[in-house]
């Protein structure tokens, strides 16, 4: 393992990217200008995770909202799949990022290589 341009190990550096979820991804897309391998993590967790979480904030705010006491649960539960959906993810990609696997999800997984 190398040391990034922030002087921390890589594997640690790309857990740090998804630590919390799309705003570390972006924060180190940014700063993290050298480094490939952390790049493509900082890229792929604001790939998935933003939209996952507005996502999430439409079905159970929004919905949620117009929703109350008319008997449509339905958009609750959409948003809790949504929410584990998210934790779930959040750690397989911190598990396989500290092991140094470049974890591609599928559609995502090629958006972030190529913009890495």
């Amino acid at each position: 393992m190398t040391k990034t341009s922030l002087g921390l190990e890589e594997n640690f550096e790309a857990v740090l990217c998804y630590l919390f979820f799309w705003v570390s991804g972006l924060f180190f897309y940014f700063v993290e200008n050298k480094n490939k391998y952390i790049r493509f993590h900082a890229m792929q967790s604001v790939l998935v995770f933003l939209p996952l979480m507005i996502l999430a904030w439409i079905f159970g705010g929004f919905f949620g909202v117009f929703s109350y006491g008319s008997g449509w649960y339905f958009f609750a539960w959409i948003s809790w799949v949504f929410w584990v959906l998210l934790f779930v993810m959040w750690l397989i990609l911190m598990v396989k990022a500290y092991q140094m696997v470049k974890y591609k999800l599928p559609i995502v997984g090629d958006i972030a290589e190529k913009n890495s």
